[in-house]
């Protein structure tokens, strides 16, 4: 039964070491111009160059995941409710919750797809480097190729080594060392990037929020125990995979973010500071709060209290027979002058 797990593991593996190698050897042949066949430089490199052809290639898989993580986000007060009303029941709720999904065309598993495509590929340069260091060639690498890939130096240590292997090589330990660290701090600000800048306050709350909690501590964590264990040149490679990733995921959240989330009122401030006159239209929740209150009714001023003899000198004046215009005299007209001769 093993051999036959075996059998079926080198099957898949093998077109993955054409692959990997001959993209390899590519850039080898480009970077051994420049730097010599046996430079380590020339070997780490084409690490790299492998790396960016390899998250290119995923880079539709990258934008379906950012598509599923912001309806995942979005939809979160949905399922919120959905928990409330069928939480004694938790055969109904994954019916309702995957019905939910299908209606929106969200796969809670496309966030996983652009990670797990690359383990095949991590485990062939893996093994790559294992089997040159043994002298095993995979692939397209020739005998030649295996025997400087193996003994090729990156600051006085072979990317072929690890830590556990180092026997005492300082350089080797010091370089393994710095790299682990590297990608346990690039994993962990790749998914802290993520939550606090592109996540909106209702997603931070929910069980989709508790597993991206658990994946921001737990990832790190496992990359840092498994790192000491990986080649220099494994190492390299996934570590410059990080630092793509963080990358790309701040293009897109700066340029796309989710609705309601802190990076889409940056952008909303960006876009204003910039002269457009309009800040970008916010959709969803952010639009809801955005919209101007309805104005509201003007009270009718009331009339102040006045008395009588108020409203008397406000009242306009009554012409009458043989009064001309100046209307009808006042009281104090009809009192009597004590200078004015009587009738």
């Amino acid at each position: 039964m093993i051999d036959f797990f075996i059998s079926v593991g080198g099957f898949i593996m093998a077109p993955l070491y054409w692959v990997t190698s001959i993209i390899l050897t590519g850039f080898h042949t480009l970077f051994g111009r420049a730097f010599g066949d046996e430079s380590g430089w020339a070997w780490a490199l084409s690490i790299v160059g492998l790396t960016l052809v390899i998250r290119v290639a995923l880079i539709p898989l990258f934008v379906k995941q950012i598509k599923s993580s912001r309806n995942m986000q979005l939809l979160q007060p949905r399922v919120k409710e959905l928990q409330k009303k069928y939480g004694h029941d938790r055969e109904r709720l994954a019916q309702e919750t995957m019905a939910l999904y299908k209606e929106t065309g969200t796969n809670p598993f496309a966030s996983c797809l652009p990670i797990l495509l690359q383990m095949p590929i991590f485990l062939a340069l893996f093994r790559l480097l294992d089997l040159a260091a043994r002298g095993e060639t995979r692939g397209v690498l020739t005998s030649e190729d295996a025997g400087q890939f193996a003994d090729a130096t990156l600051f006085g240590a072979q990317i072929s080594d690890t830590f556990l292997r180092a026997e005492g090589d300082w350089n080797v330990r010091i370089l393994a060392l710095v790299l682990v660290l590297a990608m346990t701090a690039t994993t962990f600000l790749t998914q802290k990037q993520l939550m606090s800048k592109n996540m909106p306050a209702d997603a931070l709350t929910g069980q989709y929020a508790q597993q991206q909690k658990m994946l921001l501590y737990i990832l790190p964590v496992v990359f840092a125990v498994g790192g000491i264990a990986f080649p220099i040149g494994v190492l390299l490679y996934w570590t410059t995979s990080n630092l793509w990733t963080m990358g790309q995921q701040f293009y897109v959240i700066r340029n796309n973010p989710v609705p309601g989330t802190p990076a889409a009122k940056a952008k909303a401030a960006r876009d204003l500071a910039k002269g457009k006159g309009v800040a970008a239209e916010p959709e969803g929740d952010a639009a809801e709060e955005a919209k101007p209150e309805p104005p509201r009714p003007t009270q009718r001023q009331q009339p102040k209290k006045q008395t009588r003899n108020q409203r008397k000198k406000k009242r306009p004046p009554q012409s009458h027979p043989g009064q001309g215009t100046t209307g009808r005299s006042s009281p104090e007209d009809d009192a009597v002058d004590p200078d004015k001769p009587r009738a």
